[in-house]
């Protein structure tokens, strides 16, 4: 088997530069909606569609959360990580797309590749 036959493939998304910290670009891949959010390490992409009730997932609030500890306190970890779903708050992870609140529940990512100053996702998986 070639190289080229088990290469994924990529589709074009968006320019590097169109992409801020803390504000996904949201970008349109045929008939679907794609948010693509900039990390501390990397790209991460989203489907713009919450599994929880179809919202748009990726015009939410960029985040962090809290995380309870032994004590009576909470600690606000991961900013910059979780996606909260514009509609009832739901928060997910940007990369893996998990649900913080019902581990069942999964937004669809898609893999990003930076190619200079392009970015392109796997669509098919």
């Amino acid at each position: 088997m070639s190289a080229a036959a088990t290469a994924p493939a990529l589709t074009f998304a968006c320019k590097a530069a169109q992409v801020a910290v803390g504000k996904p670009t949201i970008v349109t891949i045929g008939r679907i909606r794609v948010g693509i959010f900039q990390l501390e390490d990397g790209y991460a992409a989203l489907l713009n569609i919450c599994p929880h009730r179809a919202g748009h997932l990726c015009e939410g609030p960029v985040s962090g959360t809290n995380r309870q500890t032994d004590k009576a306190e909470f600690v606000y970890e991961r900013a910059g990580e979780i996606i909260r779903c514009a509609w009832h708050g739901w928060e997910f992870d940007i990369r893996s797309g998990k649900c913080l609140v019902d581990e069942k529940l999964r937004a669809r990512t898609f893999p990003v590749h930076v190619d200079g100053d392009d970015i392109y996702l796997e669509m098919r998986r």
